[in-house]
């Protein structure tokens, strides 16, 4: 079976939206950060703090790594969607989904402390947003728009992952 890749802006619910599709579809869930941090030994912000550059190398290999695999939920990292060669390696075995959730709603509820390139504060969430919309368009085979309850979402990314994989 392909993989189910969810794209977007850390804080759109691409893990949990991931848990949860994996568990009803019977597929395996890698969040590609938890993953990236446990092959390379350092957590995110050690790599960052030595360059964004150490990060993305990091995360163009977990990617390409992932990528191998099959019948996988792959929730990536925000700004996987920065080096091309990511997305490429991804659509091989895959189907790329975009969480796409208002900048507003993520400043609200995401504790920008424990991530890096939120650091700044909230306001960074908009600039992020702004920079990186095009990207998560272009590489997405579908948009799931994260608005109304958790569960609603769910249906409508459950309904067209089975759709993407060929099931009904």
């Amino acid at each position: 079976m392909k993989n189910i890749i969810l794209i977007g802006m850390p804080g759109c619910g691409k893990s949990t939206l991931g848990r949860r599709l994996a568990e009803a579809l019977h597929h395996s869930f890698v969040d590609a950060d938890t993953y990236l941090e446990e092959k390379e030994g350092k957590s995110i912000p050690e790599l960052f703090a030595v360059s964004e550059d150490c990060f993305r190398d990091a995360e163009e290999r977990t990617i390409e790594a992932l990528a191998k695999r099959e019948s996988l939920v792959i929730a990536t990292g925000g700004g996987v969607v920065k080096r091309a060669v990511n997305i490429e390696r991804l659509k091989k075995t895959g189907t790329i989904y975009f969480i796409d959730r208002r900048p507003e709603d993520i400043a609200g509820d995401v504790e920008v402390s424990t991530r890096p390139l939120l650091a700044e504060g909230s306001g960074k969430v908009y600039t992020l947003y702004h920079e990186r919309i095009t990207l998560y368009r272009k590489a997405a085979d579908e948009i799931v728009v994260n608005e109304g309850s958790l569960e609603s979402v769910l249906e409508k990314l459950t309904k067209l992952a089975i759709r993407g994989q060929g099931i009904i």
